[in-house]
This record gives structure tokens, C-alpha cells and sequence, in this order.
């Protein structure tokens, strides 16, 4: 059974998503070949990328200057064009693929599951209820198209040989709606969604002034800086940095809640950290349910002897 998965990417630089995405597809290809998908203009560059990586029998290649930032009726099209033959289309958990792939698998009469984070021959696991439950789902259609969880998987290593790479024909662009323009924050920060450590701040820090100390904390570590949902709608830090359900989905060797009660909605973010440390006031707290440390007291009475430390440590 073959499966395709959609690079995602800038047009310059290839996603490490992907590679995980590939690590996802090989236990339903077992018998098949794993294809890669990069669509846009001027991507020989992201192209070579994906060629590189182990299990990937080919890329192909769909570039028209049309294509250069797809929206996600023109992708769902290009996706649909090329997926004959394939019983997995698969993709990264992201923006782009959670609104062109349900689109893809309508035109193509498939199936659609989103945030898979287990992938086996006879079954695929995906979290439910704000990740309170995983169910595992057999899917009966001749074709699945599914968006993984990167974090749940590991990277592709980078092959020996790179894969062939073809070119496919470009389809036309959907002009119903159109792509103005993307911005990106500047920051000298780990991006938050593949940082080993992650340093965020919740309600409990109680403004934006405060989160700056949170922000000093994981400057000292090396971290990425994350916020729970009421941090975010309290205005002490932007909405780039949300971590749960309605956020982003992080898996840090080591996570740091601050000031955060641990609403069953960001605990569905953080649920694959391999160490969780809580400081919070609130004894009852929901997070200290699932921290492997907690500490149980004002937040700006512990913040101080915990950088004190670590920089006594340091020394």
C-alpha cells in the first residue's frame, strides 16, 4: 500500500515536520513505497531536501509560478490530482494541511482523520476530548488522508542516496481566494514546537510585565518561551505562543508551568513532555496531576531562588 506525503515548507527551506511525517508513513507502507508531494515555484532547493531522506522512493514535483503559495482549495486540488494510486496521503498536524486536506479527501471520496499520533497497519491512534482519551480507528475507505502529530514521531534520518526526483503536472489555480502575504516574529528563541526545553506562563504570572521573567528564565536555559490560553487572552503574551488544544502541540524534554492551573485544554498540549515541573499556588491545581515535580507557593518567591540556583549551578 503506497503512501504520499505533502512536504510542507517556505519555498526554501524543507519542514523537519516532514521527516517525521515519513517516520509516520512506513508502518502503513510496509509493503509499499513512501512518495513525497512538494508543491509550489522555485523549489528545487526543498525538493533535494526531501530527497534526502531514508524511505522515500521518489519526489514529485508540482511547480507553476501560480503555485507559489497555494491556498488551501488550490493544494486540496494538486493533492487530488496526484493521489490515484495511493491509500495514505499524509501530512505535518499544521495550518496549511489541517484546511487542505479534509478539502482534498472530499473531492477524492477518501477518509480524513486529524492529529494521528500512532500509525499501525491494522489501526491508527488519534487523541479525543481534548486528549482526555485515544481512540484508535480502523479506517474502511480505499483511501485515508490523515494530518500526525510530528512530535509523536521521530525524524527520518538523511539517506545514503538521494531519491529521484519528477516532475507532475501543475494544476490550475483556485482564485477564490488568495494569499496576501505571511509574517513572521523575529526571535533568537528555539521555535516552540521542536524546543528541548520550554519555559511558559499562565494566568498566575499576572501581566505582561511579569512574563518578562518568565521570558528571562528560559533566556538563561535556552528555552523556548510558551503561554497557556489565559495568558494569552489576559494579553501577557502573543498568540504565537499559545500551548494547548487551541494552541500548539509541544513534546520538550523538560516543560516548566508557571503560574499555569493546568486546564484540560493545555494539558492536551503538553501530554508528550518527558518532564514535567509545576509551580503554582493552588494545591488543587489540575497540572500537578500530571508533573513529575511540583512545587506548591507563590510563583515570585520560587522564580528568584530558582534562577539563583540554576545560576549558582552554572558557576
Amino acid at each position: 500500500m503506497n503512501a504520499l506525503i505533502i512536504a510542507a515548507h517556505d519555498g526554501q527551506q524543507l519542514d523537519p515536520a516532514t521527516a517525521c511525517a515519513v517516520t509516520a508513513a512506513r508502518p502503513l507502507a510496509a509493503n509499499g513505497r513512501i512518495d513525497i508531494l512538494v508543491v509550489g515555484h522555485d523549489t528545487a532547493a526543498v525538493a533535494a531536501q526531501a530527497a534526502a531522506l531514508v524511505g522515500v522512493a521518489s519526489v514529485r514535483v508540482a511547480d507553476s509560478p501560480a503555485l507559489g503559495a497555494p491556498n488551501a482549495e488550490t493544494l486540496a486540488r494538486q493533492i487530488t490530482a496526484v493521489a490515484a494510486g495511493y491509500a495514505w496521503v499524509l501530512a505535518a498536524h499544521n495550518l496549511q494541511a489541517r484546511a487542505a486536506l479534509p478539502r482534498a479527501a472530499a473531492l477524492a471520496g477518501a477518509a480524513y482523520l486529524s492529529d494521528v499520533v500512532r500509525t499501525a497497519a491494522d489501526a491508527l491512534e488519534r487523541p479525543a476530548y481534548a486528549g482526555a482519551v485515544v481512540t484508535r480507528v480502523r479506517p474502511l475507505a480505499a483511501a485515508t488522508f490523515l494530518t500526525v502529530r510530528a512530535s509523536a514521531f521521530p525524524a527520518a534520518a538523511a539517506a545514503s542516496a538521494p531519491a529521484p526526483i519528477e516532475a507532475v503536472a501543475a494544476v490550475e489555480a483556485d482564485a477564490r481566494t488568495r494569499i496576501l502575504g505571511s509574517e513572521g516574529g523575529a526571535s533568537t528563541r528555539p521555535d516552540l514546537s521542536r524546543a528541548r526545553i520550554v519555559v511558559a506562563g499562565g494566568r498566575g504570572v499576572g501581566s505582561a510585565e511579569n512574563m518578562a521573567k518568565v521570558e528571562a528564565l528560559a533566556d538563561h536555559l535556552g528555552a523556548a518561551v510558551g503561554a497557556s490560553r489565559a495568558a494569552v487572552d489576559a494579553g501577557f503574551a502573543p498568540n504565537a505562543v499559545q500551548i494547548g488544544q487551541t494552541g500548539k502541540v509541544v513534546a520538550p524534554d523538560l516543560y516548566l508551568a508557571l503560574g499555569i492551573s493546568g486546564a484540560i485544554q493545555h494539558l492536551a498540549g503538553i501530554k508528550d513532555a518527558k518532564c514535567i515541573v509545576a509551580i503554582n499556588k493552588d494545591p488543587d491545581a489540575p497540572i500537578f496531576q500530571i508533573a513529575d515535580y511540583g512545587i506548591v507557593g507563590d510563583l515570585f518567591e520560587a522564580l528568584p531562588v530558582l534562577q539563583a540556583q540554576l545560576a549558582a549551578a552554572a558557576a
